[in-house]
């Protein structure tokens, strides 16, 4: 006696026809009775950028009431025409062509310092090629300037950062 059993005919399946999956999320929603029901959807709130809290302050200290505010980058002038206007006048700053004191309103004084230092160094006026400028968080520019010295190219970097209502440089390297 074998337990295996014989069968005569193969084994039918049957299929079964899946109707597609609507994606219409209101199809839940369509009977008049349910449309009162239906969830209110949340109107998406605009996300503000962040800004930074803490000032560049090159290891001074500052009372409490008298520290450098954060501004919002919304509340400043267009960084990129500043940009432009103050690498101009740095250049020619280096050149000894313009005075160091019309740039002192938007410098650190530790940068105008070395500004001043600086004046007068390079033989020529650099002729800008290119500006690129980044903002990597809101309230804080950097920029990087490509400056053509006769046959020989250099790159400024600029750091720009919101300050009691307006834009101070914080940092001025010629590379």
């Amino acid at each position: 006696m074998t337990t295996e059993l014989e069968y005569s005919q193969q084994p039918s399946f049957t299929t079964i026809d899946l109707a597609p999956i609507s994606s219409d999320p209101d199809e839940d929603w369509q009977h008049l009775v349910l449309e009162m029901f239906r969830p209110e959807t949340p109107v998406p709130t605009p996300k503000k950028p962040r800004l930074y809290l803490v000032a560049s302050t090159f290891g001074e200290e500052y009372d409490a009431d008298f520290a450098p505010k954060p501004t919002s980058a919304t509340e400043l002038p267009d960084i990129k025409e500043l940009t432009s206007q103050f690498i101009h006048n740095v250049l020619e700053i280096w050149a000894g062509r313009r005075s160091a004191a019309q740039v002192q309103a938007m410098c650190h004084h530790l940068i105008f310092a070395d500004l001043q230092k600086n004046a007068g160094q390079q033989k020529l006026v650099g002729k800008i090629r290119k500006i690129n400028v980044t903002e990597p968080l809101d309230g804080i520019s950097e920029s990087t300037v490509t400056v053509r010295y006769g046959d020989r190219l250099r790159v400024v970097a600029i750091r720009f950062e919101g300050l009691d209502q307006r834009w101070l440089c914080t940092a001025l390297t010629l590379i």
